[in-house]
């Protein structure tokens, strides 16, 4: 784990950081974005030492690093930079090898290693490892600069704005990339951008900075649901979320509290419950909540005897989702088998909700309107 505690950085007076305090977590991609000139860049230099904080402390597995060899700190941390930050009069090999050699390791190893880092990037080692960076398209060489850093297989890799320069293709495949290879590989990153569309992509938790302060420091998803404040709200974007609907959870939509009934409700009970509450479906309960079938209006109008139960009328639930399911797997339930009532269960598959086709039309309505025409407009 990388800690904060206190840090504040001066230049010249000017205050740049101004006592923040974090915990980025041990294998995770956190992620710090901000306006330009909010501290960003300068808080990723100070995990490596390459500026150095006036207050406060930094600590990597509660080890200060104040306390620690500045040159075996930045050899056991990766550094990633705009166009790789290949040295250009070296080959590719050379590039990717220069701290296993410094660290003088098993030749035999390094080469291997080497090999192996550059399939896990699709670069065939035989056509690259002999050229030199200027050889290389954009693209190629931030490859390069990514798998260079995890060469000396660092706990924590440090990237700065590395894909800031590429075109947005080559951007949208890499962080593709970078996504598949922390998951590979599970180090602990820290990286710097000033796009939010990148950062909600790649992060699993996100820093947004302003004025040397951060504003907030999140996940993505609770981010874009819950700004922390105006600024952040602006900075993140009006709607944006509908750019990320793997995050609108069936929790964030249900209707919560649905009308239920236990099994043995007669039927008169039934009609007249749905009428009370302007509704044509009943969900059958048990006492521990878990859902046994549904009722429709159909069925009870058909049901021959009055003081028949709820349970001898009810059909069986073929279709459910879960509080955790996003609103991208619901619409695919609901195109694939044209169900109308989708009853929503816990963790524990107690009923906690329902989805109906009108209040997933009320969901989906809002990614079109503005902040100005939301008010009053839609309902649940």
């Amino acid at each position: 784990m990388i800690q904060f505690r206190g840090v504040t950085k001066e230049f010249k007076g000017n205050v740049v950081l101004s006592d923040i305090s974090m915990d980025i977590n041990d294998g995770e991609l956190t992620v710090l974005i901000g306006p330009s000139g909010c501290g960003k860049t300068t808080t990723l230099k100070m995990i490596n030492r390459l500026i150095p904080a006036s207050k406060g402390e930094i600590f990597i597995d509660e080890k200060n690093i104040e306390e620690m060899d500045k040159v075996q700190l930045r050899r056991n941390m990766g550094y990633v930079i705009q166009q790789g930050g290949l040295f250009p009069h070296m080959t590719i090999r050379q590039n990717i090898e220069i701290i296993e050699r410094l660290e003088k390791k098993d030749t035999e190893k390094i080469v291997e290693n080497t090999k192996q880092l550059m399939k896990m990037v699709d670069l065939d080692p035989d056509q690259f490892l002999d050229r030199y960076p200027t050889e290389l398209s954009g693209g190629q060489r931030q490859r390069i600069g990514v798998i260079r850093a995890l060469a000396n297989d660092p706990e924590i890799i440090l990237l700065d704005e590395p894909f800031s320069a590429l075109d947005p293709v080559t951007r949208s495949s890499l962080q593709d990339e970078l996504i598949e290879l922390q998951s590979k590989v599970g180090k602990t990153m820290v990286f710097v951008t000033h796009d939010m569309d990148e950062a909600i992509k790649i992060a699993d938790r996100i820093c947004i900075m302003k004025g040397g302060h951060i504003l907030q420091f999140d996940t993505p998803e609770m981010i874009l649901k819950q700004p922390a404040d105006e600024f952040v709200a602006n900075f993140v974007g009006t709607n944006r979320i509908w750019d990320s609907p793997e995050y609108i959870k069936v929790e964030d939509f249900m209707i919560k509290n649905p009308i239920t009934c236990k099994g043995d409700m007669i039927r008169n009970r039934c009609i007249k419950r749905m009428r009370d509450h302007h509704i044509d479906t009943l969900l059958v309960v048990d006492d521990e909540k878990k859902l046994r079938g549904i009722v429709g209006r159909k069925n009870l109008f058909k049901a021959s005897r009055p003081l028949m139960q709820a349970e001898d009328i009810m059909n069986e639930v073929a279709y459910v989702s879960h509080v955790g399911d996003n609103i991208v797997d619901v619409l695919k339930m609901v195109e694939e088998t044209e169900v109308n009532n989708i009853p929503v269960l816990d963790e524990e598959e107690r009923l906690v909700g329902l989805l109906t086709n009108s209040n997933l039309v009320s969901t989906l309505s809002k990614q079109f309107l503005t902040e100005d025409s939301t008010e009053g407009t839609v309902s649940q």
